[in-house]
């Protein structure tokens, strides 16, 4: 349906593209790859025709239709979050407001004598509206938005009231609502929680036309994608398979060009050596002369490209008290609404507690409780002998001073640390070279995120108190948060949307409900097993 031929791409100094091709076919679901940078989204405006290359061509079968939800949400206001989706439903939404204009004109006395040709119009318009469903786009609009975790009241109400998050689902409920034929889709799983990010994996399952799309969703991309094109150097690569499998593929390509590149090394070097031994003597000139034609006739094998990755080691963290936080007959209320009535709890040292529960459930508030950062209205909250907290809240990155550079913002931290200590813990999370002198106020999301972890896990709490800490971070860094903190020899307390990210290091789990909290005294893994559904919302 659309197809790159030999695409070249500049964008300032940078060369993005070099002679680089692939297609998306009709039905397929392709997952787009690659590290930060790489221009991901340059490849999507290309694709929609908002950029053009500079060599090459992007074809697009005639008269197809390209939904495109990308990071950046233009303003919405003035309607209803559902009137909001309406509008941007693709030809349908056209067709519905042609349709309004129509009614409009059939009920003006001024226009009878245009009688005849508006009947006439209008028929083919309402004919047209039927053939695209339009009675039954609000239905459609609604179950949408419920998908994506919105209230009717949310629905009903004014979308320019809606935070920044909330908007960005509105953006998708849009592209999700427009059915294009091919739906291209730019990080569709930020933003979003457990419950919402598992309808949308079912919709685009069951998603008929052609699909791309990027995100730093493991899971979420295994499930969905049947093929990867990944950019890299400039190059696009295909590998037919799931998320998964591309990893395993491309770890082999690497392994197998490693090893073409070491024997062809090894090669060379005895060839060289063969020729500086024999240069200088007459009688084997002829063999001398013919392997330095061989050499120079010989494509030179290129070693496989490293992606940077990044590793992090704690410090050992000091010993708790075997009793790390304990909450006994806890009431909290917001106003009229009941969060916790009577709440029992504990934690224990080297317990890994995962939170679950659906938006509202009061996760971030338990949170927020332990941390101290709010006081219950009623009973206590204690934490035991010797534990040093660390609290990583969704807000964390806002406090953040935006004059600061990222290695003044370490230095401040940690006065005592050496230069070359700071240096290399930035570097680990992705910070290296002169990224250090980067002001705090032009860092992105995910960079934010990086440098407050950064800041909290140098000298390690032994109380690791988390509150959705993968937002914003893309794969490689989650991996490499993944694997420090399962080394971590601590106790967490965690909520997080990442299914990847909570299998992998509870080994607790409370559940929030309407009905009471609950406790499992297995990790994620167990929950799943025993309630048969991934997250609490989704339960009947």
């Amino acid at each position: 349906m659309i197809r790159l031929d030999k695409i070249t791409k500049q964008n300032g100094r940078q060369l993005v593209f070099v002679e680089a091709s692939a297609a998306l076919q009709r039905g397929e679901k392709a997952g787009l790859v690659g590290p930060n940078g790489a221009g991901k989204t340059t490849l999507f405006r290309m694709m929609t025709g908002e950029e053009q290359p500079d060599e090459g061509q992007v074809a697009a079968d005639r008269g197809i239709t390209i939904g495109y939800f990308s990071q950046d949400v233009g303003e919405m206001a003035g309607c209803s979050t559902v009137a909001a989706v309406m509008e941007g439903a693709g030809p349908v939404s056209a067709v519905a407001t042609e349709l309004q204009a129509l009614e409009a004109a059939l009920a003006d006395p001024k226009r009878m004598d245009e009688m005849e040709a508006l009947v006439e119009r209008y028929g083919e318009v309402q004919a047209r509206f039927e053939e695209l469903d339009g009675y039954a786009l609000e239905g459609r609009a609604q179950e949408v938005l419920a998908g994506l975790g919105f209230s009717q009241e949310m629905m009903d109400g004014d979308v320019g009231k809606l935070s920044g998050g909330w908007k960005m689902r509105v953006a998708l409920a849009r592209i999700l609502l427009m059915r294009p034929d091919v739906m291209l889709l730019d990080e569709p799983s930020n933003h979003l929680d457990i419950e919402s990010l598992i309808w949308l994996e079912s919709f685009l399952k069951g998603f008929d036309g052609a699909l791309m799309m990027t995100s730093h969703d493991r899971e979420f991309m295994n499930r969905i994608v049947s093929k990867v094109i990944e950019i890299d150097g400039g190059t696009l690569t295909t590998y037919s398979g799931d998320f998964a499998f591309y990893e395993q593929q491309r770890q082999l390509n690497e392994q197998q060009q490693q090893a073409q590149f070491e024997r062809q090394q090894a090669m060379l070097a005895k060839e060289i050596a063969f020729i500086e031994r024999f240069k200088a003597r007459a009688s084997h000139a002829a063999q001398v002369q013919s392997r330095v034609k061989k050499l120079d006739k010989i494509e030179r094998v290129e070693p496989p490209k490293r992606r940077q990755s990044v590793a992090f080691d704690f410090q050992p963290a000091p010993r708790s008290g075997e009793e790390v936080a304990t909450l006994k007959g806890v009431h909290k209320r917001y106003g009229s609404r009941t969060i916790y009535e009577g709440l029992d709890f504990a934690v224990r040292r080297r317990e890994r507690w995962c939170v679950m529960g659906v938006n509202g459930a009061g996760k971030s508030t338990l949170l927020k409780l332990v941390t101290g950062t709010t006081e219950p209205d009623d009973g206590s909250v204690a934490l035991g002998s010797s534990v040093k907290l660390g609290y990583f809240a969704q807000h964390a990155m806002d406090i953040l001073d935006g004059d600061q550079t990222i290695f003044e913002m370490l230095e401040e931290t940690f006065p005592q640390a050496g230069q070359g200590s700071l240096r290399n813990l930035a570097g680990c999370f992705g910070f290296s070279g002169d990224d250090v002198e980067k002001r705090c106020r032009v860092l992105s999301g995910g960079e934010k995120a990086r440098l407050v972890m950064a800041r909290m896990l140098y000298d390690p709490p032994n109380f690791l108190v988390l509150d959705e800490p993968t937002n914003h971070l893309d794969m490689a860094t989650k991996e490499m948060l993944i694997a420090a903190l399962a080394r971590y020899e601590g106790t967490m307390l965690f909520v997080s949307h990442d299914r990847h990210f909570l299998a992998a290091l509870s080994n607790r789990t409370l559940e929030l409900t309407p009905d009471g909290v609950h406790n499992y005294g297995g990790g994620y893994t167990e929950y799943v097993a025993r309630t048969g559904q991934e997250a609490p919302g989704l339960r009947s």
